[in-house]
């Protein structure tokens, strides 16, 4: 069985920039080839990263023999026709997040995947990271007692509005849909099920997207999520979890760093002041997590161990239809119809 899982890349913009240069830096990936809708675009793409083959077109792309793996990189509404076309054509499909507009179309995509034997996850990149997974098994070890809530935050400040593909309800563009899924999908991880209830609140731009969003989510289990997000505002862009004996902080959660990645727990029981000769745990114990590696280079080794070794995925099926569902119960507090 191969060891090296061949790319092809579906897209010329940022994030595919991002991931490409993770790949060059991966164990188990290798660049075969790279599709954009104008030749130009693709032959200046390849030029910089060294890849073999450029493309003028998409469906070119699905028909080479040296390409097992697609990256799509389009914008949001262009994820399921283009996945259903690469899983048509016998291709695993790492599709960037959010992977539908609809979980109509979620579930398609899945089902088709499934049929064809083949493999398809949604991009969050920082569920690869071993930080994330430090995090989860923090949480589980009970340092903080039991979880009771969850707060999020992802948000930028762009005055870059032409041509930008975020701003564009054409092609389901908005801060929800385009960072306000990193929290959501969060939230639902740590809480381990489903949201019973969700709200939002929004602001539309005249471009007609939403730039700045909150939301709320409650779970069965108790847990309380609430987060913010936006494209015309800074926040520290942090995640907490809060417990009934501590929390956890988590200062860089969605990008976090190949090195020196931090969290830190917090915990709401102070140190013994009765009895100096019990020295319990710090009241704040910083952690340091070590990827050894780019970020989208783990995210593409992780998803090449699923597709040529059987290893789970980073996010399954099941969890990426759950928050598409919960991102179209928002949109639709905020009046947004795709």
């Amino acid at each position: 069985m191969s060891t090296q899982l061949r790319w092809g890349i579906l897209g010329t913009g940022n994030i595919a920039r991002q991931f490409v240069t993770g790949v060059r830096a991966s164990r188990r990936g290798t660049l075969a080839a790279v599709a954009s809708r104008a030749q130009g675009a693709a032959d200046e793409f390849a030029r910089k990263f060294e890849i073999p083959v450029a493309l003028g077109d998409y469906p070119s792309l699905f028909s080479r023999a040296d390409v097992d793996a697609v990256y799509i990189s389009l914008p949001n509404s262009m994820h399921h026709q283009w996945t259903l076309a690469a899983l048509s054509a016998g291709k695993h499909v790492l599709c960037e997040k959010p992977i539908s507009v609809v979980p109509e179309q979620a579930r398609e995509m899945f089902a088709l995947a499934e049929s064809k034997r083949l493999t398809l996850v949604e991009a969050f990149m920082y569920r690869s990271h071993p930080l994330t997974r430090a995090v989860l098994e923090t949480l589980a070890s009970g340092v903080i007692g039991t979880l009771q809530i969850v707060r999020t935050s992802f948000c930028f400040h762009t005055s870059k509005i032409d041509g930008n593909i975020r701003f564009d309800p054409t092609l389901a563009g908005g801060a929800l849909m385009d960072i306000g899924c990193y929290c959501i999908d969060f939230s639902r991880l740590v809480a381990g099920c489903e949201p019973i209830a969700v709200h939002a609140q929004g602001r539309i731009h005249p471009r007609g997207v939403d730039d700045i969003a909150a939301g709320t989510m409650v779970f069965p289990n108790g847990i309380l999520a609430s987060f913010t997000c936006g494209m015309a505002v800074q926040l520290d862009n942090t995640a907490y979890l809060g417990g009934d004996r501590g929390y956890i902080e988590v200062p860089i959660p969605w990008k976090p760093p190949s090195t020196g990645a931090t969290y830190i727990v917090t915990r709401g029981i102070p140190p013994r002041m009765d009895n100096p000769a019990i020295i319990g745990p710090p009241p704040r114990d910083v952690r340091t997590v070590d990827a050894n590696g780019e970020l989208y280079g783990i995210e593409a080794d992780a998803f090449a161990a699923t597709v040529l070794d059987g290893a789970p995925p980073a996010v399954t099926g099941q969890h990426t239809i759950g928050n598409i569902t919960v991102l179209q119960t928002m949109r639709r507090y905020l009046g947004l119809a795709y």
